[in-house]
């Protein structure tokens, strides 16, 4: 094993920093604190590249190991004393490790919690939720700090596509129309970074196939991949839609809603997609009222579900939902006699509410915009909420209620 080691070791050194990645923003409290950093998402956002600028920041950077790693298959728990040793034998004596995907190794998070005992510092990465969430809870309570790492946001986009966007390019007319241009292709392609890069549908179908094989179906020892495949493409083919464990299993013809239920919970671990739920002060009634799914990014949306040329809507809003977690915030949807998108909680108050549509051109469209968005500041006691569209800004007054347009683009930019 020692040799084995020593060879992957010394391969994966080579994964140092490009000059031509983006820089992903960290609390730079996140270097000086003695907390192990657990960094989670999707696959291939982006969270390799994140331990790798932070091993640049770092003076002490040799102890790295990336677990996604085919040779590393028969690596278990017992052999993390040996992979202590050769990093010393390697490197000498350092205090921060750098593990990748270390949930591929079960027991792992006893190792680590030894290795902060000791006085070390420890980044890891991992693309499964549950997993993560279990283990840390289970053995790290109190000796972690947790970051959850997304595609690109729209900023990171343009920072990839060298375009400025500073207040001065926003207001001037020729930079605005630059900027909404590419806005129309972020909608559509996401950013996945190097799907962003390349354009390649077949990387988008590699990524999905690794998702649903190795971290879906393998690690939950499931053997029905034909309901698996069929749940993904109506959820993606009905993106911001309401549905139900109950009519999810009537769809994919599955006898047990609880399967459904599994199923989802499954998908959600690995940051695939999510469920958002009707807000209500019972958590009762949050769990029995119909849910709104959405995905971690466009490009996925497009590639997973069939989307007719009148889902632009969806889409803006799926973007939208994404941002909001992005921003860290706690989303709920709003359903009296109208419906509201969505809803911000920050502690155990709604302090924000957001319409999302594409075009308000329509008339009876515009009003029951408008007609959601005044019934959730009506029932949360705002004053003011957002309608966000792909393009008018505006701002107006009704029943005591500030109701602002803004075009989603520039909201991302604020």
């Amino acid at each position: 094993m020692k040799e084995l080691l020593k060879s992957v070791i010394m391969d994966q050194q080579e994964n140092t920093w490009d000059p031509s990645f983006i820089e992903r923003q960290i609390n730079h409290h996140y270097y000086d604190t003695e907390e192990v950093i657990v960094i989670s998402g999707i696959r291939r956002c982006g969270k390799s590249t994140l331990l790798n600028q932070i091993r640049k920041t770092l003076s002490e950077n040799d102890y790295y190991l990336n677990f996604d790693d085919e040779r590393l298959i028969g690596f278990k728990v017992e052999h993390f004393q040996v992979l202590f040793e050769t990093f010393i034998e390697l490197f000498g004596q350092q205090k921060i490790f750098y593990f990748d995907e270390i949930q591929n190794v079960w027991g792992w998070e006893r190792f680590v919690r030894r290795l902060r005992d000791q006085g070390n510092k420890v980044f890891i990465t991992g693309s499964n939720a549950s997993m993560l969430s279990r283990e840390l809870g289970t053995h790290l309570t109190g000796r972690y700090l947790s970051m959850e790492l997304f595609p690109f946001s729209f900023k990171e986009y343009l920072q990839f596509k060298h375009v400025v966007f500073g207040p001065k390019e926003i207001q001037a007319t020729r930079q605005r129309s630059e900027l909404q241009k590419h806005f129309q292709e972020y909608l559509h392609t996401g950013g996945i970074p190097l799907y962003v890069r390349n354009n390649n549908d077949e990387y988008l179908k590699s990524l999905y196939n690794s998702i649903l094989y190795r971290d879906v179906l393998v690690r939950n020892r499931l053997t029905n991949e034909k309901e698996m495949l069929e749940l993904v493409n109506f959820l993606a083919s009905n993106v911001a839609k309401l549905s139900s464990n109950n009519s999810l299993a009537k769809v994919i013809q599955v006898k047990n809603a609880s399967t459904i239920r599994n199923y989802l919970d499954f998908l959600q671990n690995t940051y695939l997609l999510f469920q958002v739920f009707k807000y209500d002060v019972s958590l009762k009634k949050q769990l029995q009222n119909p849910k709104k799914t959405y995905f971690i990014d466009n490009g996925l949306v497009k590639k997973l579900g069939f989307m007719f040329s009148d889902n632009l809507g969806r889409l803006l809003e799926n973007l939208v939902f994404v941002e909001l977690l992005r921003r860290k915030k706690q989303v709920f949807y709003h359903k009296q006699k109208y419906e509201c998108d969505f809803v911000v909680k920050d502690g155990n108050r709604i302090t924000e509410a957001f319409q999302v549509c594409y075009t308000l051109e329509n008339e009876e469209t515009r009003l029951r915009e408008i007609k959601g968005l005044k019934e959730a500041l009506s029932a949360f006691g705002l004053d003011e909420g957002i309608i966000l569209t792909n393009s008018i800004e505006d701002k107006f007054q009704i029943e005591g209620k500030t109701i602002r347009f803004l075009p989603v683009w520039k909201w991302l930019l604020i």
